[in-house]
């Protein structure tokens, strides 16, 4: 688990931690899909999770049998909802949606607010 302040600057920290683990775990396969959807899950909580100062986003990576698990966690308490893309952005989940194996939300196990997680898996064929 690493914490991270709501500043863009955490997206490049964060990608680089996940790369060292993917690489570490044998996942280099899936690096380019992983590092994406990590990128785009944390930018919309740096972006849209409005709270209180000193609370910190979450992210947390767990090995699943064909990949990883990807989370994000924040405490506000507004849940992600896929909009039409436009000349500002509404892609995000789009992209999540369209390389994750899965992906969902859910009410944080710990304090308060969300986790929104995906699965990237490797391609059917290859090794994990």
């Amino acid at each position: 688990m690493s914490r991270w302040a709501r500043h863009p600057r955490c997206v490049a920290l964060a990608r680089a931690e996940l790369r060292k683990l993917l690489d570490g775990w044998g996942l280099a396969v899936i690096s380019d899909d992983a590092l994406l959807v990590l990128s785009e899950l944390l930018t919309n909580a740096v972006r849209h999770a409005r709270v209180s100062r000193g609370r910190e986003i979450e992210t947390r990576y767990f090995r699943e049998p064909q990949g990883v698990r990807i989370e994000v966690h924040d405490a506000a308490q507004n849940w992600p909802q896929p909009r039409m893309p436009d000349v500002y952005g509404g892609r995000g989940l789009t992209v999540v949606s369209a390389l994750a194996a899965r992906w969902g939300t859910e009410v944080r196990d710990v304090g308060i607010g969300k986790s929104v997680w995906a699965v990237i898996t490797v391609p059917s064929g290859g090794e994990a």
